[in-house]
């Protein structure tokens, strides 16, 4: 049974896609077999990713490991009972399709509230939440006082989060792992950067997920887009010495993996 991990955040801007692909592409660099799904229907920006990156080495004529993926198949409506939604059953044939080959199957949710996104995180063994570090992106966590100091309580996205976990345990399956990124952080320590620490922290203990670190905000990513690659793999494509900001990223990008804590995975890289 493949552990599936879902990527979700219902504001965009804060690098779900460029996080699932450097976490699909690290556990395939290391010898796992990673499925993705993009469930933002008219972007994809993570489809989009994973097919430029398939382009790239068809191009250069080079085999690097990479993650599949899949759009989601379409459904006869006529087969439908009164009621049902049809994007249920696309997300559940689409993952019964993948795991009985796949690992891990990696899902990426469009920046906003979905049905697609909200049956994905039921569905999560491990709910990655890349969240900038900023209180207007905390917001969507919880609602917070004019000092930025007291929760005043949970806002829609940890409801949902709520919800995904209640279906969970009345299917018998076991709880979310709910992994929030403190993500896009700037190089400056500034008394915002120190207030958002001190309240993730504090919201962590009261709603249930672990904080761990995310990236932070490098130009290297929006280079690597067009061409779908990571920074697993600019050794392989050529680039003989890593400049200081590459060789940061790929700490991060280590440091985030180790603490994902997901079952069967020794860093390896």
């Amino acid at each position: 049974m493949a552990h599936i991990i879902v990527v979700g955040n219902e504001k965009g801007g804060a690098g779900k896609s460029t996080v699932s692909m450097h976490v699909a592409t690290a556990l395939a660099r290391m010898g796992h077999k990673i499925a993705t799904l993009d469930l933002d229907l008219r972007q994809k920006t993570l489809g989009r990713y994973v097919d430029n990156r398939r382009r790239y080495l068809a191009k250069e004529g080079v085999e690097l490991p990479s993650p599949d993926y899949i759009d989601l198949p379409e459904i006869d409506k006529a087969q439908l009972q009164p009621g049902e939604n049809p994007y249920d059953h696309r997300l559940s044939a689409a993952v019964s399709q993948l795991e009985a080959e796949a690992d891990f199957i990696l899902i990426d949710c469009p920046g906003s509230h979905t049905r697609l996104s909200q049956v994905a995180h039921s569905l999560a063994d491990t709910l990655i939440t890349p969240l900038n570090d900023s209180f207007i992106d905390f917001d969507l966590l919880a609602h917070i006082d004019n000092d930025g100091e007291r929760i005043l309580g949970p806002s829609v996205y940890s409801e949902m989060v709520w919800n995904a976990r209640q279906l969970r345990a009345q299917a018998g399956l076991k709880p979310i792992d709910w992994v929030v990124l403190r993500n896009r952080l700037g190089a400056q320590q500034m008394v915002n950067k120190a207030k958002m620490e001190k309240a993730i922290e504090k919201l962590s203990k009261r709603i249930g997920f672990r904080v761990a670190p995310g990236f932070n905000e490098r130009v290297i990513f929006r280079e690597l887009f067009p061409r779908g690659l990571t920074l697993l793999d600019l050794k392989d494509i050529g680039v003989q010495q890593l400049n200081i900001s590459n060789v940061a990223a790929r700490q991060e990008l280590r440091d985030l993996i180790k603490a994902l804590d997901l079952p069967g995975v020794s860093v390896r890289f």
